[in-house]
């Protein structure tokens, strides 16, 4: 051993953990693992007049507390509301046999993420199909295409 410090490795002491404990806000949405992932909106804050965190269903009801820590908090992602597709070319698995295509996933709170959306050969000859319905369509009506 050199004695030199490890930067990569974790001190004894140090928690592991890939992200940073959720402290939710005012207004946020949380899931409590003490009440088997009950959602609610956060209405009071530990410190604000109360001693732990207040939370009420988001369409009313009773409140409940939950620990002035946070540790039974998680926070609720939004939800994906469409997806696009990337401008990329397929990627076709032959062991798999199956089509990755990149799409980007748009959330409601205007956030976007990259996934892959899996086409089995039965999908694909689906998809040809019902496009090849519409493209037909819009030929046949063409002030209704966009």
């Amino acid at each position: 051993m050199s004695g030199r410090p490890t930067p990569h490795l974790p001190s004894p002491e140090a928690e592991l953990g890939t992200t940073a404990q959720f402290f939710p806000q005012l207004g946020d949405l949380a899931a409590d693992t003490a009440r088997n992932g009950r959602v609610g909106v956060v209405v009071a804050l530990p410190g604000e007049g109360a001693a732990t965190y207040h939370l009420r269903p988001p369409g009313g009801g009773p409140e409940w507390s939950a620990s002035a820590d946070a540790s039974t908090l998680e926070p609720v992602p939004a939800r994906p509301t469409h997806a696009t597709l990337l401008v990329t070319d397929p990627v076709y698995d032959p062991r798999a046999k199956q089509v990755s295509v990149a799409i980007l996933v748009h959330h409601e709170d205007g956030d976007r993420s990259e996934a892959a959306l899996i086409l089995t050969p039965a999908d694909l000859e689906h998809l040809h199909i019902q496009t090849g319905r519409m493209l037909g369509d819009s030929e046949r009506y063409p002030g209704d295409a966009p």
